[in-house]
């Protein structure tokens, strides 16, 4: 494929808004897990919440679109100068040439909930003022996006649970490869809820303490929130070398379970190694990995496999999970953002919680950060029902 310029990124979750904390948190080990206190849960888990969602205030004209995912979806837009990036790119192709394409998961279901609580109670009906679809309905994220910046080009929402917005890039480099578009707005948001947080615990898959992916005694995952976004462009013919490029995605659905993966890795085999195909790079190339790396037992042990097969055991790799929590529908686009903090700073990422590697899972595993030249890095995103996403970034020189 030809190259996309990330020309402007940006990333909010619970270790920080915007780049410049986020790497800070990243280079200081701080992880932003806590127990949880999330409105009314009564769970002993650890979870990653972003402060100040609640007080973000929309723009007055887009009201309708209010709930938690669009207030921290707003809060991510306006870090790090990402929506003036908009605006400019908008001024340079044209509102109708600029795509939307959005990972999300639950939406703004936390809106539905708040809404159930306030149902009349004599007829069941839900408030009036609830919107669902400019709020609760998946599609809600990308439609706020697009109002607020005006733009009339092509938008998506992509809802493949955990490799939603690392989808996203594939789907934003096809319509732009066919000419559809010039440029593209992409990432993830995912908020919490309660549907999320007691669904996860039913499944048996909630850690109580802060998650410890590939570590010999993990027991499971860490929930959080986050939004993150990407400028996709072409890039011009002269590029600072520490810009960051996207050479490859690879993608694959294995269908093995609707919430196991296949225990050999198989689907996340094949998007790797779809990834090094399209960037035409050898395993060897890649100077570090960030893992999917939930710390459940078996999605740590599938994956092991799938890296073992692809790069053998001397990759640096890490999930940054133990930082983040899993941010479900946005995990894919803060990886993103972390790989590319990664190949600018020459930062490999240490697993945060993780004390004692799991001597089966035979990878290189981070427990101290690494500071090196990072020319060439992947990310990985595997989603319930086998739907997995690989993505490969390159420093521009």
């Amino acid at each position: 494929m030809n190259p996309l310029w990330l020309s402007h990124f940006t990333a909010t979750s619970s270790i920080g808004r915007g780049l410049d904390q986020t790497l800070a948190a990243l280079r200081q080990r701080r992880s932003g897990l806590a127990p949880c206190a999330f409105d009314t849960v009564d769970l002993a888990t650890y979870v990653g919440e972003v402060p100040g969602v609640d007080a973000a205030q929309l723009p007055a004209h887009l009201a309708d679109f209010d709930c938690r995912n669009n207030r921290l979806a707003f809060l991510g837009l306006t870090q790090d100068g990402f929506d003036d990036a908009v605006r400019a790119a908008i001024a340079k192709h044209g509102a109708q040439r600029i795509g939307v394409f959005l990972g999300t998961s639950t939406s703004g279901i936390l809106q539905t909930e708040l809404a159930y609580r306030r149902r009349d109670p004599a007829t069941g009906a839900l408030p009036a003022d609830f919107i669902y679809r400019t709020t609760h309905n998946t599609f809600s994220v990308a439609d706020f996006t697009r109002h607020y910046f005006g733009l009339t080009g092509p938008a998506v929402v992509v809802s493949s649970a955990c490799s939603s917005s690392a989808k996203v890039f594939a789907s934003a480099r096809r319509m732009m490869a066919s000419g559809l578009i010039d440029a593209a707005v992409v990432g993830g948001v995912d908020s919490l809820c309660l549907t999320t947080l007691y669904g996860f615990n039913a499944l048996g898959l909630m850690s109580e303490q802060a998650c410890r992916p590939f570590d010999a005694q993990r027991n499971g995952i860490s929930i959080g929130e986050a939004a993150a976004f990407a400028l996709l462009e072409r890039p011009p013919e002269q590029l600072d070398a520490d810009a960051v490029r996207l050479l490859g995605t690879g993608e694959s659905s294995d269908a093995y379970h609707m919430s196991s993966p296949h225990p050999d890795g198989l689907g996340a085999r094949l998007a790797m190694q779809g990834a090094l195909n399209m960037a035409d790079l050898q395993p060897s190339d890649i100077d570090y990995i960030n893992l999917h790396g939930t710390a459940t037992p078996t999605n740590d042990a599938a994956e092991s496999k799938a890296v073992q097969q692809v790069f053998g055991s001397r990759t640096p790799c890490s999930s940054t999970k133990g930082a983040t929590g899993h941010t479900l529908g946005a995990a894919g686009a803060v990886e993103a953002v972390i790989c590319a903090l990664a190949l600018r700073h020459g930062l490999l990422p240490a697993g945060l919680n993780t004390l004692q590697p799991d001597p089966a899972l035979d990878v290189e595993y981070l427990l101290e950060n690494r500071e090196q030249p990072v020319t060439y890095v992947l990310s990985n995103s595997f989603g319930f029902g086998g739907t997995n996403c690989s993505l490969i970034f390159a420093r521009a020189d």
